[in-house]
């Protein structure tokens, strides 16, 4: 029996993506946030706060957290960019050799860094997971993430068009 809390396995598994997990052990004690690459352990679509909330038909962060929460059953963080929120949902590494939808929500992988808030930050300021992983290896499935961006995308056209 593994008697690792869950969070410490999921922090081991997270930090396992870095080619020094350490380091991302040491950026999430002084930071909050590490630099992980993209394409190990896992890929992130990048998903602009307005597709998101146009899929969901809310902004409320609570009612956000549930809905990504059951819809797709993995991990996502949210940023706040420049340009607005901003929300990553993680996926196999491997889902981006085929992914689709690079116009209007890319897939991050090889040569991307991604910044992963520690496992207990979970609000703003600064990035925080909306949705955090339950387990080690726990990622939302593409098909899930998929089927937001065409629901978020149905909505933006049916109000551009009211």
């Amino acid at each position: 029996m593994d008697s690792q809390t869950p969070n410490t396995a999921i922090t081991d598994w997270l930090a396992q993506a870095h080619p020094v997990p350490e380091q991302a052990r040491t950026e999430w004690s002084n930071q909050g946030v590490a630099l992980l690459p993209l394409g190990r352990r896992f890929a992130a679509v990048r998903l602009s706060g307005a597709l998101v909330h146009a899929a969901l038909r809310s902004d409320h962060p609570e009612v956000v957290a549930e809905v990504l929460s059951g819809r797709l059953r993995g991990p996502v963080i949210h940023d706040h960019r420049a340009t607005g929120p901003t929300y990553y949902a993680l996926i196999q590494w491997h889902a981006g050799l085929v992914w689709d939808y690079n116009r209007s929500a890319p897939c991050l992988r090889d040569d991307t860094y991604l910044g992963v808030p520690r496992i207990d930050r979970r609000e703003p300021p600064g990035t925080y997971w909306v949705v955090p992983p339950r387990y080690d290896g726990d990622l939302c499935r593409p098909q899930a993430v998929r089927d937001l961006i065409d629901a978020g995308h149905r909505q933006l056209i049916e109000h551009a068009s009211a």
